[in-house]
C-alpha cells in the first residue's frame, strides 16, 4: 500500500500505475469515463482535481482509495 500525502504524490501513484498497465492517458481517460485533460491534471499533480473523477481513474487503474489513522464510524475512541 502507498502513502499519499500530497497532490504530486498522488499524480506520480497514477502515472506509474497507469504506464505499469501500459495504457495511455487517453486510453485510462476512457476507461474511467474522464477526459483526457483531467487525467493530465491528475497526474501532474493539480490539487484542484474533482474527487469524484478521481476515484473513477482509481478504479479504472484497479485501486481503490483507503483511510487510516481515522477514528471508524461508531468508533467510542471519537469521543
Amino acid at each position: 500500500m502507498l502513502t499519499i500525502q500530497t497532490p504530486l504524490q498522488l499524480g506520480a501513484a497514477v502515472r506509474g500505475a497507469r504506464k505499469q498497465l501500459g495504457l495511455t492517458q487517453a486510453q485510462l481517460a476512457l476507461a474511467a469515463g474522464v477526459g483526457a485533460r483531467f487525467v493530465v491534471e491528475l497526474e501532474a499533480g493539480k490539487p484542484t482535481v474533482r474527487l469524484q473523477h478521481t476515484l473513477r481513474v482509481l478504479a479504472a487503474l484497479g485501486g481503490e482509495l483507503q483511510l487510516a489513522g481515522l477514528p471508524a464510524e461508531g468508533d467510542d475512541r471519537a469521543a
